[in-house]
């Protein structure tokens, strides 16, 4: 068995990621919101999918499922608490799911917020983590289903993963991302040196992804709620006192939803 994984980005729609996890020869899929882009990599590539791994049910990331499957008749793995077409192996968080053709192991996090089902995928021998639109390069998803509560929640639950461990998240967000958390964290010179590289790759038509979550501790304010700066800014923003880390997050969630 050819046993070296890589993870290679199938650009879709405008910002869309899709993360093939292939060797030579066989591929797992990751929110396939697209089949053409898919059947194209696949082709070029000379891969055979395995499976579909779905992180939660908005169609920019399932909407290729269907294709896929009459095409390839592959399994479709996905959240247990949402409701995605073709999906025939619902996961929740403590599963593990073993793709043989890759001889990769992957579990399941439950990580709602985004929408009410969200999971992510993380291999820990490989150190990847595929979270969907929950963890974003320097930022966070939008609260669609959930609360702030539980996102940051969840964030929380991500950030405990190894500091090595490479983040693949499903949009190409992060310049944006950035030029916010330069509002909340002028001074950050490990965010400043982020914006000047990643500037850098999308000025090359390279992909900002993956990250990593060392990465994302450094400059991610949505991960640094817990520090006084961003308390500090919260209160300033908000114009009155702030008490938890999850009240922080709350208002820089609302910071960013105005943001342009």
């Amino acid at each position: 068995m050819d046993t070296e994984i890589h993870v290679s980005p199938i650009p879709a729609f405008r910002d869309n990621y899709i993360w093939a996890i292939h060797n030579r020869h066989q591929a797992a899929l990751v929110d396939p919101g697209d089949a053409a882009p898919v059947r194209a990599f696949l082709e070029r590539n000379g891969l055979t999918p395995c499976a579909i791994l779905n992180t939660h049910h908005h169609h920019d990331h399932i909407g290729g499922n269907a294709e896929l499957v009459a095409q390839y008749g592959i399994d479709v793995y996905g959240p247990a608490d949402e409701d995605i077409p073709s999906m025939n192996r619902p996961v929740r968080e403590g599963d593990t799911v073993t793709l043989d053709a890759l001889g990769i192991r992957l579990q399941v996090i439950d990580v709602p917020g985004h929408t009410a089902g969200h999971i992510a995928w993380h291999a820990p021998e490989q150190h990847l983590l595929f979270s969907g639109d929950t963890l974003f390069g320097c930022g966070c998803g939008r609260l669609f289903e959930g609360s702030a509560e539980q996102m940051y929640h969840s964030l929380e639950k991500l950030a405990r993963l190894p500091g090595a461990t490479r983040v693949f998240c499903a949009h190409e967000y992060t310049l944006s991302n950035i030029a916010f958390a330069l509002t909340v964290e002028p001074d950050n010179a490990a965010l400043q040196a982020r914006a000047r590289a990643d500037r850098e790759h999308v000025a090359r038509h390279q992909p900002t992804l993956p990250s990593t979550l060392d990465a994302e501790l450094a400059t991610n304010p949505f991960l640094r709620c817990h520090l006084p700066q961003l308390r500090r800014h919260a209160e300033f923003s908000s114009g009155r006192m702030v008490d938890s880390a999850t009240e922080v997050f709350s208002i820089l969630r609302s910071l960013k939803n105005e943001f342009r």
